[in-house]
């Protein structure tokens, strides 16, 4: 295990979630970060975001940067090697060459999704999975409380049984709910006109769906290795656009007129931005269907919301976030049988969890089993980044990481290219 300090370089942020990595100090990292970005306001706003976290009176990070503003910022990060891992995040269309390059030079990646917009990259995604050094995407979902203990309890054939796959509806069914027009470290955020480009942004289903199709493969595959091949079934996929106003890309953007690069997609005065998706698959025979949906701004008083059933023989298992449950993550369990002989079942699997989540608790409502999660088990999305980059620093650390790990990542990406050329042919 190596004992001494990681240095991170970023590399040309365009996208908030570069700065979130850096909400927290890390024992692990060296204060020095570098910075090597095409100058303008994307690498300004990462900038901003860093130094209020440096700035703020509980738990400041103490982040010293070192900037280097210009066309060859990957040349001249390959070249000076200030550090030894690459935070990515930004332009998502040349990021899968990019990390090919930098794995080939012996960095480690951590880059945010999605890694490939389309099909043409998956045999460079192969070779940054299949050998070292270590090369990991952003995935926060699995760090979110409710959904870890629902995980968990899936897990436990005395609580959930198995996956229901021969019913009308599928064995797991989410849905996420976002907005363009969002708050961000207590700020309103500000997107750079080309997210709306979907030659460099991606398309909706190759984008938020990411992290659907990772939790997925997280819920059924109990640590064995997926092959896209073998595992499998792709069912259905379509995409359809949010129109987005002009005086509402104003609010997100700050320009007061749609660029060129976006004007073919202008029609009756609002942008037609291809960003909703639906896809339907089969995974080791658990019937999928996800669904992530994009609306212009979040409502006063709102957020996104999220709903993610798991449907067992013995139980369901649902955690919803919305307005009913104040926009915070809750997980309910829906017993098939309801008796005393299941209530004693789960209340001793939530008392098994206590070493690892002390403090759950369990209130019971008519049929209903609603997991209490205490205050000091939740985090933010926005500290579930950091969360991210001290597991990748961990794996690091110890030169290993799970054998999955890289099967899982070809297998979520080549199943979304795939979906992405399907809903192209349904359309």
């Amino acid at each position: 295990m190596t004992t001494e300090k990681h240095t991170l370089l970023v590399l040309n942020p365009g996208h908030f979630h570069a700065a979130l990595t850096l909400r927290r100090s890390h024992p692990r990292l060296s204060d020095d970060v570098y910075v090597y970005a095409e100058d303008g306001p994307d690498v300004d706003s990462f900038l901003r975001m860093v130094e209020s976290f440096n700035r703020r009176s509980e738990a400041p990070t103490h982040w010293k940067l070192h900037v280097y503003r210009g066309t060859s910022f990957l040349d001249r990060l390959r070249a000076e090697r200030r550090g030894d891992v690459v935070i990515m995040a930004g332009k998502n269309r040349d990021r899968m060459a990019t990390i090919r390059l930098l794995h080939a030079d012996g960095f480690l990646v951590l880059g945010d999704k999605p890694w490939l917009i389309g099909s043409d990259q998956i045999a460079s995604l192969h070779e940054v999975t299949t050998a070292t050094p270590l090369a990991m995407d952003i995935m926060t979902e699995r760090h979110e409380i409710a959904t870890r203990v629902q995980q968990a309890l899936a897990a436990r054939p005395e609580i959930f049984g198995r996956f229901r796959i021969d019913g009308s509806e599928p064995a797991i069914e989410i849905e996420s709910v976002h907005h363009l027009y969002k708050v961000v470290n207590q700020r309103p955020l500000v997107r750079p006109p080309w997210y709306f480009d979907v030659a460099i942004q991606g398309e909706g289903i190759t984008d938020v769906t990411t992290h659907l199709v990772d939790l997925t493969q997280w819920m059924v595959g109990g640590g064995r290795p997926f092959a896209y091949d073998r595992d499998v079934e792709l069912l259905s996929a379509r995409q359809w656009p949010t129109a987005v106003p002009l005086d509402t890309f104003e609010r997100i953007t700050g320009l007061d007129d749609f660029p060129a690069t976006l004007r073919a997609n202008v029609r009756d005065g609002a942008l037609s931005y291809l960003c909703n998706a639906q896809l339907s698959y089969r995974l080791r025979g658990v019937p999928v269907r996800l669904e992530t949906l994009w609306q212009l701004a979040i409502p006063e008083g709102g957020g996104d919301t999220h709903r993610a059933i798991m449907r067992g023989t013995d139980a369901d298992l649902i955690v919803d976030q919305g307005p009913a449950t104040a926009f915070r993550t809750e997980l309910t369990v829906h017993p098939t049988n309801v008796g005393p002989g299941y209530a004693r079942a789960l209340q001793s699997a939530i008392v098994a969890l206590h070493d690892l989540y002390p403090g759950l608790g369990l209130e019971a409502s008519g049929s209903v089993f609603r997991v209490t999660i205490p205050a000091a088990l939740r985090t933010t999305h926005e500290e579930h980044f950091a969360a991210v980059l001290d597991q990748f620093l961990a794996y690091a650390d110890r030169g290993q990481w799970p054998e999955n790990l890289g099967p899982d990542l070809v297998t979520k990406y080549t199943l979304l290219a795939r979906a992405r050329e399907l809903s192209h042919r349904s359309n």
